[in-house]
Order: C-alpha cells, then structure tokens, then sequence
C-alpha cells in the first residue's frame, strides 16, 4: 500500500481504507516524512497502531523541510538521519521502523556517513533494515557495494524499463528486494489519455496502452485480468521484484489491485508480446 496519494483532508476516509487493506491481507505499508509535511506518517501510525506487530512499515528520509515552509533541502547526513528518525518514530506511534529508506541520493552524498547513520540505527534497534528508494543505477550499486541495504524501491513499468538493463538482474544476484513504483506510469497504461512519457511520443504510449487491453482481454487465462492488473503482473513476472507499491485512494482501486494476486500470470506468449511492443527504454544519466 503506497500512503503518499492518502488524503490527509478527509482522515476518517483515509484511515478506513487502510483498515480495509489490512482486513484483506496488505501487510506492507509505505509512506515517507515529506509526504504532506509528516501528516501522512501521523494517519499510517494511527491506522495501524492496534496491529502493529502484525504489519511492515517503511517510511524513508533525506528531504529536510525548510523552517519557512517554502520546501525542502536533500540532507542524507548522519546527524540529520538520526535526528530524523525520532520525529518519525513519534508520529507513526512506534519504537521501530521496519523498513527505513534513503529518499533519493546521488552520488557525490557522503555515502560512508549515510550508511553508518542506519547501521547504528539497526544496532539501536530503531530499524529492522534501511534501504534506498532511487532510480540512478551509479547510486544503486555504490550502495548495493558498499552497505547492508534490504531494498531498493524503484520506478518500472511497461513504460519504463530502464531497470531491466542492469540494475535488475544486478540487485536479484545480491540478495536485494526489489519494490516497484509507478507500475501503472501515472495510469497511461490503464486509463489516462496518451501523452508523451519520458522518450515515448503519445503514439508510442498509446500502443503500449492498447497492447495492455489487448493482453487484458484475449485469451482464456487473462480474460478476467484488468489492464491495471495485466501492468501490475508485468511487473511482478521479474524475479528480482518482491513487492508492488501501489498508490490508491478508493475502494475500487484497493479491490482491483488485492485481486491481481487472484489472477493468472502473464503466460509467456504474453510476456513477450508486451516487451516486443515498444524497444526498451535505457538510462541516459548517472550510469
């Protein structure tokens, strides 16, 4: 369950549907203390403080909102991160953090100190693991290097498959957790009009768009798979990925992405057609 497209504004709303993503089996929880000023970590406490030790929470740091209100500075310094933490600790009603991640990063941050503020964390036992949320594959593999991570949350999707080239197959060879965001790209895939996305023209969105419906609605086994779930079972085809983040503000959405584990998988033939329906995407920077 991605809580950054929570409304804060209608809490009683919010905190039921996270209540429902509870009842129907969500254990996984991400949220973030820049999401809207902290607010969004104080909804998530409050909302799984009685089942807290039945659930996973992650939340992550880095983003230093200005005093001012005016936005935010990257400080991944230890002193800010262990001074961060207990501000989040409070307002997600905890003594531990399961999963605590590096919002971001790049690669002239003072790696060494960063790594060092989450393993005293580990050590203190404030955190259970701590990892990276970052799409830059230099930053990925100085950490993955040079520290303990358990994760690292990156965008992929039928629309962006920069991943695919290294980073992938480099973070599965190491023993570390893949989550994806962003596997619906804004809802190009599903239900949003066609629009240029990263180095893809409108056309080439739309085709990848109709090819999703085309998988969603052909053939015994996906005949009952949506298009967001046909995007979310790409996703999930690769081994290197444990686990979808997916950002939902309704009931419809939330029962539409549980069901996706009910499901079939894409068969191969599926598999293939998608990736064959556009030439992959690479990084151009930070490589």
């Amino acid at each position: 369950f991605g809580c950054m497209s929570l409304s804060i504004e209608h809490g009683a709303k919010s905190m039921a549907l996270l209540h429902q993503g509870i009842d129907l089996g969500i254990n996984y929880f991400d949220t973030a203390d820049l999401y809207d000023q902290g607010e969004n970590e104080v909804l998530v406490g409050k909302a799984l403080k009685a089942k807290r030790k039945d659930l996973f929470i992650a939340t992550k740091v880095g983003n230093q909102l200005r005093t001012d209100g005016s936005g935010w500075d990257w400080n991944p310094t230890k002193a800010y991160i262990l001074e961060a933490v207990e501000l989040s600790l409070k307002r997600l009603q905890t003594n531990y953090i399961d999963l605590y991640q590096l919002h971001g990063g790049t690669i002239d941050d003072p790696i060494d100190e960063t790594i060092e503020a989450f393993e005293l964390l580990i050590e203190q036992g404030k955190i259970r693991a701590y990892g990276i949320s970052s799409i830059r594959p230099n930053v990925i593999q100085a950490y993955t290097k040079r520290s303990n991570i358990a994760s690292v949350m990156m965008q992929y999707s039928l629309l962006d498959r920069r991943p695919e080239e290294i980073c992938l197959d480099q973070l599965k060879e190491n023993g570390v957790g893949v989550m994806v965001r962003g596997a619906v790209a804004k809802g190009l895939l599903i239900d949003k009009p066609s629009k240029d996305y990263l180095d893809f023209s409108q056309q080439q969105v739309n085709r990848m768009s109709s090819a999703v419906m085309q998988v969603s609605g052909s053939g015994k086994q996906s005949a009952n798979r949506s298009a967001a779930q046909t995007a979310l079972r790409f996703v999930l085809h690769h081994p290197a990925v444990c686990s979808v983040v997916t950002g939902m503000r309704t009931e419809q959405q939330l029962l539409e992405n549980v069901r996706t584990l009910a499901t079939p998988e894409l068969t191969d033939e599926e598999y293939q057609y998608l990736k064959s329906t556009l030439k992959p995407n690479v990084y151009s920077m930070h490589r």
